[in-house]
């Protein structure tokens, strides 16, 4: 497999993600019901004539199960790197969704900040292609980058 369509992979899997972290949020589903219905249902299905991407589906799977198990400390990241009027509860789902997305990664995996940080800035622009919302993820990002791997954005 080359390293395009690998990339193509993970990208996919993080914009599942997103959509598997608010449909949990939103339906009170479980997380292994959520992962099911994507890994056997949306990870290269067809449907009326759309192919959805195909997601690699281990990265989709470590990025929901550390996003729910470091719920706790992911919110309390994304908290800090909140202005004090708006915590993280006032703040979008979807939003919320990509905050714990990228916080999972950011706190649990070898993803390298910025790689993390452009990646779910590009999830948040396919949520919202039109609005300002892609540069409000990107400067909590960071904050929340910063925080998690300080020694990543040492000069």
């Amino acid at each position: 497999m080359n390293v395009a369509l690998k990339r193509q992979m993970k990208s996919a899997a993080r914009l599942y993600a997103v959509q598997a972290l608010f449909q949990m949020e939103a339906s009170d589903q479980t997380m292994d019901a959520v992962r099911e219905q994507f890994v056997e249902h949306r990870f290269g299905a067809t449907y009326e004539g759309d192919q959805y991407a195909q997601g690699n589906i281990a990265h989709f799977e470590t990025v929901i199960y550390e996003a729910v198990n470091q719920q706790a400390l992911i919110d309390q990241m994304t908290d800090r790197a909140l202005a004090k009027k708006w915590p993280i509860d006032r703040i979008d789902p979807t939003i919320r969704a990509i905050f714990r997305a990228a916080g999972a990664e950011l706190v649990k995996q070898n993803t390298p900040p910025k790689v993390a940080i452009s990646e779910y800035v590009d999830v948040t622009k396919a949520f919202f292609p039109e609005g300002r919302e892609a540069n409000f993820v990107n400067a909590v990002l960071d904050h929340m980058a910063r925080e998690a791997n300080p020694d990543a954005f040492a000069e």
